[in-house]
This record gives structure tokens, C-alpha cells and sequence, in this order.
């Protein structure tokens, strides 16, 4: 998969320079800009879809991990506003959706009604987070939440090298997580649309539900029924939907917009 285009943090699997609307998407902990690789081809012509490369993953492997979230939410706020010419949404998924979130509150001061919306998606509200302790688990235990998480390839996961490498950067996320404290008088301006599967063991509906304490503006809850943790890999062409949605984007009939296997 090619990146070209990138910026800063950002990787862009199909640049589309010229598009009207741009969506900027944050993976899951652990995660890297890779797992939206196959979005590229299921989002409209007129919109282009960035990922954000976390330090310390893929083609950043030799940078460290950010362990704070004020430093990764500055690089990443610094990379997105040279895109923010223009209409734009972000989309995180998990702690994707808090990094997004702050981003969202960092842009804001900037650049206004360019930012469209904020989607967040297998996230409770700011307002619940409490601190946790997975950054202090051993490798095994943590290896085994991978595992209970569903969101990693079965094969993938009983390769020894893939753990030792994926680890230190899971644990540093953890580590960015659990000990995050939202500045929660400060509210967004844009809508936030949040996407929660009703089986998640990570967060409930009500939960997914308080994103709505987080803005002036409206929230829309959209529960997927059967959804675990990572619903949104099988629900990959829904979950753009209402991105497209929050971006003012109208779904084009299926003949013009085949999605991707």
C-alpha cells in the first residue's frame, strides 16, 4: 500500500489533492495508519481520506512511542491543519476517538467551521474515563486482551516476533490512556456522531451515549446490533456512511460506489 502524499503524521493511501472534503481517521491502541487502508476505496471521489501514524509503528518504528496525550494530540493537531483549507471530519476509533477528540478541540480554536463533525466510535465520554492499570500488565496478560479484543488476525497473533514488536507500543497507549484527564469545560462547537456495538464488553451503549457532554452542538448515538469491540471491521461500509454523513456527503447509488472486499 502506497502512502504517498503524506503529511507529518498523516498517510494518504489515494491522495486526492483536488477533493472538496477530507475525513482524518485515528486508529485503535496498537493500532497503525494500515488499518484504513481499505476505507480509501470505499469513500466518494470528492473526498479524500487521510490516517494518522501514530510514532513508533510501521514506517515510524524508530520513533518512540508517545506516552502523553497532550504531546501526541499537538503533532498530530500541527499535521491536520494544513488539510483544514477545506471541510473535514475526524473519525477515531477506541483511544483513536479520545486522540480525535482532543485534536478536535486543539482545531477548533483555529480554524472554526471548517471542522465538520467529530466521529467516535467504540469510546465512552470524556467525562467517564477513570484511570486503568493494562499499562502494568504483564506481556502474556496483555497479549491475551489482543486476543479477547477480536480485532487482530487469529494467524497473526501466534507470531512471537509480532507480539514483541507490537507490545511496547500497546503498553505505551495503555500507558497514554489511562493516565489522560480531559479538560472537560471546554465543548466542541461541531456535532459528534458516536458508533458503538451493543455486544462491546469496552464500553456501553449509555456510555458511547455521554459523547454528548462533550459539545455544544448535537449528538447522534447510532448502536450496531451484534457489534463486539471491533464491529466496525465487518461494518467497515456502514461506519463510512455515517462518517460521509457527519461530512455533508450524500452515498452515491451502490453501481458508483462499489466498496471494496
Amino acid at each position: 500500500m502506497s502512502y504517498a502524499g503524506g503529511v507529518g503524521c498523516l498517510r494518504r493511501p489515494r491522495p486526492r489533492p483536488m477533493a472538496a472534503r477530507r475525513v482524518v481517521a485515528f486508529p485503535h491502541a496498537g493500532g497503525a495508519a494500515s488499518f484504513y487502508s481499505t476505507w480509501a476505496a470505499d469513500v466518494p471521489p470528492g473526498v479524500e481520506l487521510a490516517a494518522v501514524q501514530y510514532p513508533g509503528r510501521a514506517d515510524r518504528l524508530g520513533e518512540p512511542a508517545l506516552e502523553r496525550m497532550e504531546a501526541l494530540a499537538d503533532e498530530v493537531a500541527g499535521s491536520v491543519l494544513p488539510l483544514a483549507d477545506r471541510p473535514f471530519v475526524l473519525f477515531g476509533h477506541s483511544m483513536g476517538a479520545l486522540v480525535a477528540y482532543e485534536v478536535a478541540l486543539r482545531l477548533q480554536r483555529r480554524v472554526g467551521a471548517a471542522l465538520a463533525g467529530l466521529v467516535v466510535s467504540g469510546e465512552r465520554g470524556p467525562a467517564l474515563l477513570a484511570p486503568g492499570d493494562r499499562h502494568r500488565w504483564s506481556d502474556e496478560r496483555l497479549w491475551d486482551e489482543v486476543r479477547r479484543l477480536n480485532g487482530t488476525d487469529a494467524r497473526m497473533l501466534e507470531d512471537r516476533d509480532l507480539a514483541a514488536l507490537v507490545l511496547p507500543r500497546l503498553r505505551a497507549d495503555y500507558r497514554l490512556i489511562e493516565t489522560y484527564r480531559p479538560r472537560l469545560a471546554e465543548l466542541l462547537d461541531c456535532p459528534v456522531t458516536s458508533l458503538v456495538g451493543d455486544r462491546d464488553t469496552e464500553v456501553t451503549v449509555e456510555e458511547a451515549g455521554a459523547w454528548r457532554d462533550a459539545t455544544r452542538s448535537e449528538c447522534r448515538l447510532h448502536v450496531f446490533p451484534g457489534g463486539d469491540h471491533f464491529y466496525l471491521i465487518r461494518r467497515r461500509v456502514e461506519v463510512i456512511g455515517h462518517v460521509l454523513t457527519s461530512l455533508g456527503v450524500v452515498r452515491p447509488a451502490a453501481p458508483l460506489w462499489p466498496s471494496t472486499p
